[in-house]
């Protein structure tokens, strides 16, 4: 420790701290700031600020306003609006990750969604609250063993009631080693599209009879073949639907049975939705076998888990969606480490969501210490937000408890 004895000022320096952006601006602080000596031990110091972060360059203030946006932001954006480096940036993320790490408590849910996407050249594993619509939690690696490994540390593991996911035995096999009291059920989207890839097997097989034209129109016309016939709306789509079911029987044949396979899951019971689908299978022809053979696998090896979903109607949505969120955050900050990617959607779309802070602080200050009897002369509706703010009440609870002067 330094003894202010032993201190002598040594000078002043010029620094540059950056500071938060004004006006879509760069904004920096000159400061002249002075140098202390020890004459004990010889070495140099600056004098401290209390407002600047000891390790960087830059403001307190801009350190919370860079952590906030990085969560959202590609770094080089962040980086380039305020004017410092993009390690600087990448940095103050990490701390920030780190912290919010630390303050998170975990949450086992109800209904668990498990599912996988394609990123940065591999699988990866993501946990997901379904019930909530929230995220759990993203791995490096969707292997059994990780699976059985992670599940194995959920606290409150019992709390699991269902399962979602998709056909995939790793997944079946891991929940059926950990939580072998929840219930599977098998994501009802991954099913139906069987059906619809039944189709379009068919679809393909008819190219070969038809003229370049003719190919290229049934190209283009596929999306009235694989969408529902109640949600024909268009006077022409229903023509062309007509026409290329006319054109080739088989293809007729196939897209009846798809129609039919999709109205299984509008069944209120599990008892009705097994007797159509064994009406189903009943009615496709040996010629069209092969084409919906993948789905015929599937209902024969994933039966029970399949019909679980019309005891307890829960589907793996909102996961489908995350991972398309997930692929376009990965897509705009390019370049991004797995760790990091993992961070900005853990906190910016789970359970681990950052609040955003108040902007009401200054309020606070300039009017926290008002008297009820002042209010009036403030009574106009652009000001209910600050009397919210202050007084925990909405603004016409308030101007009634005024009126009956209960205030």
């Amino acid at each position: 420790m330094w003894s202010v004895a032993n201190l002598y000022k040594h000078g002043k320096k010029q620094q540059l701290f950056f500071d938060l952006p004004m006006h879509a601006k760069r904004v920096g602080i000159y400061v002249n700031r002075q140098r202390y000596k020890c004459r004990d031990c010889n070495e140099t110091f600056f004098e401290n600020l209390a407002e600047m972060d000891v390790n960087r360059t830059v403001t307190n203030r801009l350190i919370d306003w860079i952590q906030e946006e990085s969560l959202e932001k590609p770094f080089t954006s962040v980086a380039d609006e305020i004017g410092v480096d993009e390690k600087t940036v990448r940095n103050i993320f990490n701390d920030y990750v780190a912290e919010l790490e630390a303050q998170t408590e975990f949450r086992t849910p109800k209904w668990l969604g498990l599912d996988e996407v394609h990123l940065l050249k591999n699988y990866r594993f993501v946990v997901t609250d379904v019930e909530n619509k929230s995220v759990i939690d993203i791995l490096r690696k969707r292997n059994k063993n990780v699976i059985i490994s992670y599940l194995s540390k959920l606290k409150d593991i019992d709390k699991v009631e269902l399962v979602a996911m998709d056909m995939w035995r790793p997944y079946k096999d891991a929940v059926n080693m950990v939580i072998p009291h929840a219930k599977i059920v098998i994501d009802k989207f991954h099913v139906v599209k069987l059906a619809n890839e039944g189709l379009e097997k068919i679809r393909k097989a008819n190219r070969q009879n038809v003229s370049a034209k003719e190919r290229r129109q049934l190209m283009r016309d596929r999306y009235v073949l694989l969408t529902r016939r109640k949600d024909l709306n268009d006077f022409d789509d229903q023509i062309k639907l007509q026409v290329w079911t006319d054109m080739f029987p088989l293809l007729g044949q196939a897209y009846e049975l798809k129609e039919q396979f999709f109205d299984i899951y509008e069944a209120k019971t599990v008892d009705e939705a097994y007797k159509l689908y064994q009406e189903w299978i009943s009615n496709v022809p040996k010629g069209l076998m092969t084409y919906f053979e993948d789905l015929i696998k599937a209902m024969t090896n994933w039966e029970e888990e399949i019909f679980n979903y019309f005891t307890s109607p829960i589907t793996n949505a909102y996961t489908e969606s995350l991972n398309r969120l997930i692929k376009t955050i990965n897509h705009i900050g390019r370049g991004y480490s797995f760790e990091a990617l993992r961070a900005k959607i853990l906190f910016t779309q789970g359970y681990r969501k950052v609040k955003r802070k108040k902007k009401f602080k200054e309020v606070e200050v300039t009017f926290g210490k008002m008297l009820p009897d002042q209010m009036p002369n403030w009574l106009e509706p652009e000001y209910e937000w600050v009397y919210e703010e202050i007084y925990g009440a909405d603004f016409s609870t308030l101007i009634k408890a005024m009126d009956e002067g209960s205030f």
